[in-house]
């Protein structure tokens, strides 16, 4: 499954020029059918199979390419079908083969560049938060870990419940206080899970928590959640620990999770056109970000999701535009690129800023990118030619 650290080596890869291969499938077909299976990639990559014979790129760089594509065709990733999507990088002349597998389906797409086209991968790995779930009952509480479609448990707490011997007859007790009794297990037991929960949260590894059980335990258990926690609270839902699957308690918390995701992103939509529009540090519009990504002013990029537009970029001095043939920055030619945006998304993390890919329906349809920035715009330098 993708990673952080597998994003991150992928990005800073450096193949010295060579062409990066970089292919995209969900695998429509039935992978024990052999057959099909490599028509079904040999139609994906005969859409770079050109480039192989094309004399411009030189030797070096068509030797690279045909060895990727051999090695695709031949892949072991398709020997089981996977969930979601495969995604695969290779530069044989540099040394990169890299099979990952992406949970959820992005449409299939090649692309070769000099660098791998890892933008795909980012909007998936920005729609999963790493997920604490907590399904309570008065004497028992299961922890789950929930990221990238996989969920795990990682604690089992049980406490003391109150027997039947405790009252049967009750012996001069009162009946309140009885009940007092198991109230006091029972917030116990509460402290005990929220103690568990914090311990988890503090390692840093979690964004969300997700608690599950009946309506009348779920409310008293929140109010032991220690302030820190709170905002980590991204739903509740309603389940029955006894009779509930392992697949209930995961749907549940997808849907919440989910539901946070897109409400976020209309939230961070919504902050970020707002601070434009009052004059604040933040951009909207594809030209102005660009822009704004040439000059490493970016803090948090905001990218529609699914949209590929063409354009121009420096590797000399790392400007970024619709257009242009030569640099504004240092004179030197632009090289051309079938995604801006992902050279966009690229620059913005190599400069130690975030991109959140954003699905839910909001302005930036029709604007493609937003941010928010570390300094003003200075002003804008355009392209020759």
């Amino acid at each position: 499954m993708i990673t952080n650290k597998t994003i991150d080596r992928l990005i800073r890869f450096d193949g010295g020029g060579l062409p990066v291969l970089s292919l995209y499938t969900g695998l429509d077909v039935d992978v024990s059918d052999r057959v099909r299976l490599r028509a079904h990639l040999k139609g994906l990559v005969q859409q770079v199979e050109p480039l192989t014979e094309d004399e411009s790129l030189g030797h070096e760089a068509r030797v690279s390419l045909r060895e990727d594509l051999g090695r695709i065709l031949e892949t072991q990733g398709m020997r089981q079908r996977p969930p979601g999507t495969l995604a695969i990088f290779a530069c044989h002349g540099a040394g990169l083969y890299e099979e990952v597998r992406l949970p959820r389906k992005v449409r299939d797409r090649v692309r070769t560049d000099v660098t791998p086209w890892v933008r795909p991968m980012l909007a998936v790995l920005d729609e999963y938060h790493r997920t604490c779930i907590v399904v309570i009952e008065k004497q028992v509480a299961r922890v789950w870990e929930l990221f990238l479609n996989e969920i795990r448990e990682v604690a089992v707490v049980r406490d003391k419940a109150l027997r039947k011997s405790d009252y049967a007859g009750w012996y001069g007790l009162q009946e309140y206080g009885v009940r007092n009794k198991a109230d006091d297990l029972t917030k116990r037991h509460y402290r005990r899970v929220v103690g568990v929960l914090d311990q988890l949260f503090r390692t840093g590894d979690h964004d969300l928590l997700a608690v599950g059980g009946h309506d009348e335990e779920i409310p008293p258990f929140l109010d032991f959640l220690p302030h820190r926690l709170r905002p980590k609270l991204a739903g509740t839902f309603q389940i029955d620990a006894d009779s509930a699957t392992l697949g209930d308690i995961q749907q549940q918390a997808h849907q919440i999770v989910d539901q946070y995701e897109r409400d976020e992103e209309r939230q961070l939509v919504a902050d970020v056109f707002d601070r434009a529009a009052s004059g604040g540090r933040a951009t909207v519009g594809l030209q102005h970000c660009l822009w704004a990504g040439s000059v490493a002013a970016i803090e948090k990029l905001l990218v529609q999701d699914g949209v590929v537009i063409e354009g121009v970029v420096c590797d000399e001095s790392g400007w970024l535009g619709l257009s242009g043939e030569t640099c504004p920055f240092c004179g030197k030619p632009t090289r051309r690129t079938t995604d801006v945006l992902n050279e966009l998304a690229e620059t913005v993390i190599d400069e130690s800023g975030t991109v959140e890919h954003v699905r839910a329906d909001t302005p930036l349809k029709e604007q493609v990118a937003a941010a928010t920035l570390r300094f003003p715009l200075p002003p804008q330098q355009t392209a020759a030619g």
